[in-house]
């Protein structure tokens, strides 16, 4: 970075869900395309954690920031409402709650 000049940074509230869109997992990152690849990964090598388990990999929703506080500020409010709440906020940008993984695709 040069001196004087600011780097803008990105960070992502997402919310992804399985399948059948029975469970909801609400996360933060500085690289969208390459998280939603990386929870792929995960349910394939069978890693422990909950959004493999429930086999979370389909991004119905997402929210970008400049500061990273204010992103897990937003990760940590969504994450405190009801399931029915959730669906309202995706429902602002995904009516249908369709994937929207295609829009993020991610290359090694």
């Amino acid at each position: 970075m040069n001196i004087g000049t600011k780097e803008i940074h990105s960070y992502h509230v997402y919310i992804i869900t399985n399948k059948n869109k029975t469970v909801l997992y609400i996360g933060v990152t500085n690289h969208l395309s390459r998280r939603l690849f990386e929870h792929s990964e995960n349910i394939k090598l069978n890693k422990k954690s909950f959004a493999s388990k429930y086999n979370c990999e389909y991004l119905l929703y997402f929210e970008k920031f400049t500061w990273i506080q204010e992103a897990i500020g937003r990760e940590n409010e969504i994450k405190g409402w009801s399931r029915s709440k959730k669906e309202t906020l995706i429902k602002t940008i995904n009516k249908n709650m369709e994937f929207l993984n295609d829009f993020f695709s991610y290359q090694l």
